[in-house]
Formats: C-alpha cells, structure tokens, sequence
C-alpha cells in the first residue's frame, strides 16, 4: 500500500528539516520526501495535511499501563488507545505490573498483547532488581533480547547505593539505559504532598524537595563512575535540574525527562484536597516550576513524558491522605505542551517535536524512530497547532479518569496518528 501524506508542514529535527515536503509512505515505511509539485506514484491513497504540522512519531519514555495484574485500570489496549488520541505513536510502560516485568516472559507478554491491540507500539521497561524490592539484579540481558529499552524499579528506586552502582555496570554491558525515580524514602516517607508553605496551612505531610535532589546527585556520581547511561524520570526540582545541567556540562552520560502538569502546575492546586492533584514526584513551589522551565528554555530537559498513572476513580475518592499518587496524561500531554510552552513563546515547534520525538527515540536507542528520513518507520504524529478543543474525563479512551484537567481548554493538538503507515487515530 502506499500513501502520500500531502500538503502539511514536515518539522524532523534529527533530519534538520523544516519543509513543506509531502512524505510517502510504503509497506509501513517512509520511502521518499516529494515536494508540492511531484507527482504521486499511481495508485497512492492520499491524506490531506493542508494547515498540518507533520512530525516524526511522537515516543511517550514513562506510562503504567497496569497489565498484567491491574487491568481494572487499565489494559495495555486501553492506554495504546490513550496514546494514540493524544498523538503518541509509541509508549514505554514502567514494570510495577503485578507480578513485576523483571523477565523475558512478562516482556514477551506486554509487546504481544501490544501487537494485538494493533495501536501504539509498547517498548517495555523492565526491572533493575527482581519484583522491584532493591535487592537482586533482574536478568537485564534476557529482557534486553524479549524487547525491553531500558531498566527501572519506577517508584521503588533503589535504596542501596553498591546495588545501583552494580546495576549500572550490568546495564551498561547490555546497552540499557537506567532510569530512575529519584527519592530518598527516608526522607519523603508518609508524604503525600511538596514539603513547604502550602503543605504547612493544609496540615498534610509533605515531601521534601532534597529527597529528590539528593538521589539525582547519587545517581550522577554513580553514572561518572560507571560509565553508564542515567536517565532521570520525571524531574520536579530545581536542585535535580541543576545536578543534570552540571553533569552534562561535565560530559556525563545523564538524560531526564519532565511531565507536563510539573510545567503547568504548583502545589497551590493541592488547595482544595482533590486527589486528582496528588502524584510522586508531588506538585512543587513556583520556585520549581520556574526551574523547570528553565531546564526546557536552555536544553537541560531533552524529553516530554506523561508518567500517565491511571487509578480506579473508587481509589483516588478516598481521603487526601489515602488515595494513590499519579494521573492520567497520554490524552492532554500535548494540549498542555502548545497551552504553556509553545504559544507563550517559550519553545518552538521544532523543540517541542524534538523532546516528543527524536530526544526520545535517541535516548532509548529506537532505531528507525524520531525521524522520517527515508527508510525510516512511518509513526507519524499530525498536528494543528491552532486547534481548539477541551479535555473531558468523560470522554478518554483510557480506563481511567484521575487527569486533573478535565474541562480544560487547549489550542493545539494532535489530529492524527499513524503506525507503521496505518491510520490510527483521527480527531
């Protein structure tokens, strides 16, 4: 089959492209770029990109699918459905399934039902220790082989520093990044908000920022000393974006990602003691969000990640206290992208495709992925960056409706999704 993808603006950073080329598309793959006044081969389907931005697939490095184990909030089906109405052609789900991904056959098991479903693909993240419990190094080459990009204890990070340094070793022989929720529990235990002023006036427990940073630098140190490829999730903190900032500086092997509500949101949400606004890392002071910010302006941050974290509305309506961290993110990620950075000037397009897509793929070595040159796999994300649309929980595809934004209002989003060259989603 082939399909001609006409009319729409090409951005492709790996490619250095910013072009009004039109992309074909054949059995699944980019086979040529024409410009406007090519003729099509015989026989091309079209689609009409006209007023479209076209990007290379949009890679989400941090869901929680739940299968196996908690399909009641969610299925691997259900998020790749999420996935592909919010504009990601590929997810990376975080092994804290039940049992644990920490072997080839729970691997194996994810990118299977994955290919059954027939909608985003799913790069499983597999273990650092067996069942997550910081003690024995999951067997990493053997999840490696069944198709893991990387390896994570997610929010169970590894306490004991010789384990992780151990981990990273192991890693690095197999080409595995090593991700990491950076909290010291001993510091953030019976937590459930950002430690500060907020935290003081609503009576809650709160998290201190330094549970965060201190585990960043340990792991900077760690990755010096090894040699290996340290990725931190979701960074929240001034302190952790100014660790990564000086290790790059330093030619540290060291990459991280941010969610969009850690761009968008401050602990003051937490007000009104909706659940919808508890999550790990927990919402911060201003003081972080501007770092944030920062850390996206000047390169810090390479990557855009959802941390999307379905839960069953009957466990977020439990007290404050109580109810489990995490939100939805797959279906707003990139509304809230073009809402807060791209329209307010903050980034350009072409970085905003860059830490959805080609940052991404370059970090979790995604091989034909984050760019459209020819030869390439034709995930493509399409956008109209001036659509105007409002988030309902009501309306997700995911099992789940714990996403703080419901009813919110965006400019920008994506309006269509293809897989392999397949048409998967469109708005």
């Amino acid at each position: 089959m082939k399909l001609l993808i006409a009319n729409g603006h090409l951005i492709d950073p790996a490619a250095q492209e910013n072009t009004g080329m039109n992309v074909l598309i054949e059995d699944g793959k980019v086979s040529a770029w024409l410009r406007p006044n090519e003729k099509p081969p015989e026989g091309c389907e079209v689609f009409d990109a006209s007023g479209l931005l076209v990007a290379p697939g949009f890679i989400d490095l941090h869901v929680h699918l739940r299968e196996p184990g908690q399909e009641h909030k969610e299925t691997i089906a259900s998020g790749a459905a999420a996935a592909v109405a919010g504009g990601w052609t590929s997810v990376c789900p975080m092994p804290n399934t039940n049992p644990v991904n920490d072997n080839a056959a729970i691997t194996r098991y994810m990118i299977e039902q994955a290919e059954h479903a027939g909608l985003a693909n799913v790069f499983p993240i597999g273990a650092i220790t067996k069942s997550s419990d910081g003690a024995e190094l999951a067997e990493m080459g053997e999840m490696k082989a069944a198709g893991a990009v990387a390896v994570s204890d997610d929010g169970r990070p590894v306490p004991n520093a010789g384990i992780m340094r151990r981990a990273m070793q192991y890693a690095k022989d197999f080409g595995l990044p090593v991700i990491d929720h950076c909290e010291d529990k001993s510091l953030s235990a019976g937590g459930v908000m950002h430690e500060g002023r907020v935290s003081l006036l609503l009576g809650l427990k709160g998290m201190p920022a330094l549970a965060e940073d201190i585990d960043a630098v340990r792991d900077i140190i760690l990755a010096k000393d090894t040699g290996a490829h340290v990725h931190i999730a979701h960074v929240s903190t001034k302190g952790a974006v100014d660790a990564v900032r000086r290790a790059k500086n330093e030619g540290i092997n060291v990459t991280c990602e941010v969610t969009p509500h850690h761009f968008t949101l401050t602990d003051k949400f937490v007000e009104g003691y909706d659940t919808n606004y508890k999550m790990a890392p927990p919402l911060r002071s201003e003081e972080h969000l501007e770092a944030i910010i920062e850390g996206i302006k000047d390169g810090t941050i390479d990557a855009i990640a959802t941390d999307h974290a379905p839960h069953h509305h009957d466990e977020k309506a439990l007290e404050f206290d109580r109810a489990p961290m995490g939100i939805t993110g797959l279906e707003t990620a990139v509304g809230l992208a073009f809402n807060e950075l791209v329209h307010k000037g903050i980034i350009s397009l072409e970085r905003l495709v860059e830490m959805c897509s080609a940052n991404p793929a370059r970090i979790f070595s995604l091989e034909g992925r984050g760019t459209l040159r020819p030869g390439s796999v034709a995930d493509i994300t399409v956008i109209d960056p001036e659509a105007k649309w409002t988030y309902s929980n009501a309306e997700s595809r995911s099992r789940s409706r714990n996403s703080p934004f419901d009813g919110w209002e965006f400019t920008g989003r994506a309006v269509a999704t293809f897989v392999g060259g397949k048409l998967v989603f469109q708005a």
